[in-house]
């Protein structure tokens, strides 16, 4: 028996209440079962019950064994004095208050149904599965399953908007170069993420506001914070840009990250840090003020539109300084601006309308269903369990669920595993 069960057990009140009896035969009536305490001291509190009669308010402990009492050494601990009833797997002995009275205890396994305990050693058994209700899991309640997406969506959500909340506060407050350094993590992929983030920082916003309107200043100031202009090439256009760096280097006292930070192995040319840094510095160059435009659109497709992003000239023909390819123009595909969305777009958004105290994020929700689902290992065996995805909201649900639950093995906190044992 496992006290997180017991727990649950209680919370839901999963048991036979109508005629229940302490361990001294006294009749017990439960008013109110508490609120659940996260924090130390009892485990639930504020609770009403009844025994013969006499109205008791108090606190909740549970444990398996009642022993367990003096093994974690509440007999001497104050925050416990105001339990009025231990709820126990096992009343292995009794327990007393510090003025010797007996605690009311409640023995649960005379009153749990032997159905629910099968139902959770299915559900936690130690058979190979990749999740614990992977068998199961589609004959949760449809109402209930659609709800319970929405709140893992809305976690993941803030989850995201937690991690821009620290950036936000590191530039005191500048949402337009918290924009820039999410989005140019974000242009590094996997891959490229740290580096990118490292260049990011690298220098100042406002030097990125001060040469955005001259383009090729813009890319000098992206590719030599980036440690790609310590080469020598035979190229006209990287004469021209590690020309303006010096200067740019010079006038703004700039550092780059080390030679080698930013990775070519293992990516498509299309995803060559040099074609990425230069749609991110194109972007910037018709946008200098992008985070007003992000929170003024409000459908996708405005938003395909203001991400409809190509390079710059010279990369038309290139995915490398120094190697001549053949000419193609190298936009934003749909599927690198929904990553933007999904990952620092929405979550933006989400985080500024909060700022504001707005509760409304309808419009956030209506933007993220609107994206086509994501395709990764977690969505394709969601796919095989006949759990499926019609938007990117079910599949950033769904890697919130498998992540924070089904890994955690967050069983009984889950409303999917309360629905499956409650039934």
């Amino acid at each position: 028996m496992k006290e997180n069960l017991l727990h649950f057990v209680w919370k839901l009140q999963l048991f036979s209440s109508e005629k229940i009896e302490c361990t001294n035969g006294e009749n017990i009536s439960i008013i109110t079962k508490g609120l659940q305490n996260f924090n130390s001291g009892p485990d639930f509190l504020n609770a009403k019950i009844e025994i013969n009669g006499q109205l008791w308010a108090g606190n909740i402990e549970i444990h398996v064994n009642a022993s367990d009492w003096y093994l974690h050494n509440h007999e001497i601990d104050e925050n416990y004095d105001t339990v009025i009833l231990h709820v126990v797997w096992d009343h292995d002995v009794e327990v007393f208050r510090k003025t010797n009275s007996t605690i009311p205890t409640l023995e649960l396994q005379n009153y749990i149904s032997q159905d629910l305990l099968k139902k959770y050693d299915a559900l936690f058994s130690k058979n190979k599965k990749w999740i614990n209700c992977e068998n199961t899991i589609s004959l949760t309640n449809n109402f209930t399953l659609l709800h319970w997406l929405e709140r893992l969506y809305v976690e993941r959500l803030e989850h995201k908007s937690n991690q821009i909340q620290k950036v936000l506060k590191s530039t005191n407050n500048n949402w337009e170069a918290t924009l820039f350094i999410m989005l140019a993590k974000n242009f590094g992929l996997k891959i490229n993420s740290d580096s990118f983030l490292n260049f990011a920082n690298s220098f100042d916003f406002s030097i990125l506001r001060k040469v955005s309107s001259n383009l090729i200043q813009l890319e000098a100031l992206f590719f030599g914070q980036a440690g790609l202009l310590s080469n020598n090439c035979e190229s006209n256009y990287y004469d021209i840009l590690r020309k303006e760096y010096a200067y740019l280097k010079v006038k703004f006292n700039l550092t780059p990250i080390s030679i080698g930070q930013v990775q070519f192995f293992r990516l498509r040319p299309n995803n060559f840090p040099t074609i990425r840094l230069s749609q991110l510095a194109l972007l910037y160059h018709n946008y200098p003020n992008l985070f007003s435009k992000i929170i003024e659109k409000q459908s996708i497709n405005e938003y395909y539109e203001l991400l409809n992003i190509s390079t710059s000239p010279f990369w038309e023909s290139h995915y490398t300084f120094e190697k001549e390819s053949k000419k193609s123009i190298k936009k934003l595909t749909k599927s690198f601006i929904d990553l933007l969305l999904i990952n620092t777009l929405i979550p933006m958004k989400f985080l500024y309308l909060k700022s504001l105290g707005k509760n409304d994020f309808s419009e956030v929700i209506d933007i993220i269903e609107a994206i086509k689902p994501e395709k990764n290992v977690i969505i394709s065996k969601f796919n095989e369990i006949k759990v499926k995805s019609k938007s990117a909201f079910d599949t950033q649900a769904l890697i919130q669920l498998k992540n924070e639950y089904c890994n955690k093995q967050n069983c009984l906190v889950c409303e999917i595993g309360k629905d499956l044992l409650g039934k």
